[in-house]
């Protein structure tokens, strides 16, 4: 494989994953956030980073709500609990109102929207929207585990005598329990971050703290977006 054929994949590696709407969303949420820990809420160069970059941010989002009105419509896979099941449909109708209600927020803060105190409300019931929705998300992700950690418990007897890392079913397993588990730290640094921005435990989640958690968050979720890294066929 020569450099040129190396340059190309990357370079069609990083294509692929900036195509993507949420992806470009994330990497500014993770601006946001670092800006957020910077200024520690302090005015300056920092705090007007945060504030624009978050501004901006509602533009990406313009009618993504309709992905989880989508999703709370759609049937749920087999076999699923029903606590499991309402968890997860509570959290995408909370997630589509939040997202629905930002609209509103971003009309407001461009100036479009002329009643300032309804907008700060409006903004402020979003946020406790997507607070509940990161609460939803921590249950539905430790009900799985719960479910995921059971199913590898029975599949690790059934292949007691043989090389269970060489098992496709089982390394298949372990693949979801780990994307399980990381999509639960999220979650969990997303209802501090959400604590944070509602100003709910002001001595404890200051503007840093928050900043830290959103900004740790934020690359999770660029991580969680990356596509399978493009073949190159050696020459």
């Amino acid at each position: 494989m020569s450099t040129l054929d190396i340059a190309r994949a990357e370079l069609a590696f990083a294509v692929l994953y900036l195509n993507k709407a949420e992806a470009r969303d994330k990497i500014c949420r993770a601006i946001q956030y670092g800006s957020k820990f910077l200024s520690d809420g302090q005015p300056g160069t920092a705090q007007n980073v945060d504030k624009s970059t978050s501004l901006a941010r509602k533009v990406f989002r313009l009618f993504k709500f309709i992905n989880d009105l989508h999703a709370l419509i759609s049937p749920n896979a087999p076999g699923t609990p029903l606590p499991l099941v309402l968890l997860g449909k509570s959290k995408n109708a909370l997630l589509s109102t939040f997202l629905f209600l930002d609209q509103i927020v971003w009309l407001g803060r461009t100036g479009i929207y002329k009643n300032k105190e309804r907008t700060e409300l409006i903004g402020r019931i979003s946020l406790f929207c997507w607070m509940g929705s990161s609460i939803c998300t921590t249950l539905v992700e430790i009900g799985e585990l719960g479910r995921l950690s059971g199913s590898l418990k029975k599949l690790e007897k059934e292949l007691k005598n043989t090389d269970k890392h060489k098992n496709e079913q089982y390394q298949s397993k372990i693949q979801r329990s780990n994307e399980r588990s990381l999509a639960l730290i999220k979650a969990g640094m997303d209802i501090v971050v959400a604590v944070g921005l509602l100003q709910l435990a002001p001595k404890k989640v200051t503007p840093r703290v928050t900043g830290a958690f959103g900004f740790v968050s934020s690359l999770i979720s660029c991580y969680q977006l990356l596509p399978s890294p493009p073949k190159v066929k050696a020459s």
